[in-house]
């Protein structure tokens, strides 16, 4: 893992330098001291991307606090995007006639995707999905309505006021049952105790209760401190933990592969009763066979973000087997979260923030999948 960080630390450290380099030649009729200031400005942006890091535990005024944070991690997208249009400038200077506005070009275009990017981020999308299972509960003729949602990552980035967002719009759709797939903590509950976000989580309804189990981020918090800030909210955490609701689902939390002490899920499942409904939540969505040999039949998961920028999407679809949305396996049906909220830069470009809503009924096993993308 080291080695993993100081590579993305010199691969990104060479793009600002690639991008510094281009900037200075786009600027030769321009006075010495334009120069400077230019620099010193660009260097102070992409710098703050580890004054935010190392400064995730100091207690500051929420404002700087926040703005430290995006201008930081936002710097990472803004120094991608950058490099791949500065490369493909210098690709058509290659191969073609020379292009001599590479550079403002590259950062107009830059900016124009962070700005849709942010606003694709600011209006996070509901995804219905109708599923049927093949198994009684009590009262069954009624369907249940769960609200699922993921990484919210509440902290620097997502402050009080976009929690209360989230918080409404998840009361407007009147949910019996409310999941949380991890990660509702990014990288401290320092900013949450600031903010007093548990006033904001203690405003969240649901009559058969509101569940969450641990995510990585929970564990980089400190899995104490955030299972202590949880407990002063409405929301009860799961950890390798079964509950059986009045109704009789039974419901599934495992630990977060963080912990590589967890338990197995066949270890979780030795006093299940398999003729009842049984949802899993498990924050990363690995080994997803499993749940379907032993009997699960909806599994709620996140951590993936879908990548949050093209094209690291295309890398989350490589490494997992279901990187987001609606699949069924065999008779186990899976859901990925590419998450309510994202951890770090502020934009999404070319994935969605999302909230689930499961409208869960008991009968036959055909499903209906209303709007819930696919993969």
């Amino acid at each position: 893992m080291p080695t993993f960080f100081i590579i993305l630390i010199s691969v990104y450290l060479a793009g600002n330098i690639y991008i510094f380099i281009k900037g200075l030649r786009a600027l030769p009729t321009c006075h010495s001291g334009i120069k400077v200031a230019a620099g010193i400005l660009f260097w102070c942006g992409a710098l703050s991307l580890f004054g935010s890091l190392l400064s995730r535990n100091v207690e500051m005024p929420s404002f700087i606090s926040h703005t430290m944070y995006e201008i930081g991690t936002g710097w990472l997208i803004f120094t991608l995007y950058m490099v791949i249009f500065l490369l493909l400038t210098d690709i058509l200077k290659r191969f073609y006639t020379p292009f001599r506005y590479g550079f403002p070009v590259s950062l107009l275009l830059t900016f124009i995707l962070l700005g849709c990017g942010y606003y694709n981020y600011r209006h996070p999308k509901t995804n219905a999905v109708d599923i049927t299972i093949n198994k009684p509960y009590e009262n069954n003729s009624q369907p249940i309505k769960i609200v699922a949602v993921s990484d919210i990552h509440l902290g620097y980035g997502t402050g009080k006021s976009a929690l209360k967002k989230y918080v409404d719009m998840i009361n407007e759709q009147k949910p019996d049952l409310i999941l949380i797939g991890g990660d509702l903590i990014d990288n401290s509950v320092v900013p949450l105790y600031t903010e007093k976000m548990s006033e904001e989580l203690s405003e969240l309804k649901a009559p058969m209760g509101i569940y969450m189990v641990p995510g990585n981020h929970e564990y980089i918090s400190g899995i104490d401190e955030s299972a202590r800030f949880i407990k002063s909210t409405p929301i009860q955490l799961l950890i390798d933990s079964v509950v059986t609701l009045p109704n009789g689902i039974q419901l599934i939390g495992r630990d977060d592969r963080h912990n590589p002490s967890r338990r197995s899920l066949q270890e979780l499942m030795e006093n299940i009763d398999k003729s009842r409904p049984i949802i899993l939540l498990d924050h990363q969505p690995y080994n997803l066979t499993d749940a379907e040999a032993a009997g699960i039949d909806l599994q709620f998961s996140g951590h993936t973000h879908h990548g949050q920028v093209w094209p690291m999407s295309l890398v989350t679809d490589y490494i997992y087997e279901q990187s987001h949305g609606y699949r069924q396996w065999g008779d186990t049906h899976i859901y990925v979260s590419s998450g309510l909220s994202l951890w770090g830069p502020p934009f999404r470009i070319g994935t969605e923030s999302e909230m689930v809503v499961f409208e869960l009924s008991a009968g036959s096993t055909d499903i209906s999948n209303t709007s819930s993308p696919l993969l």
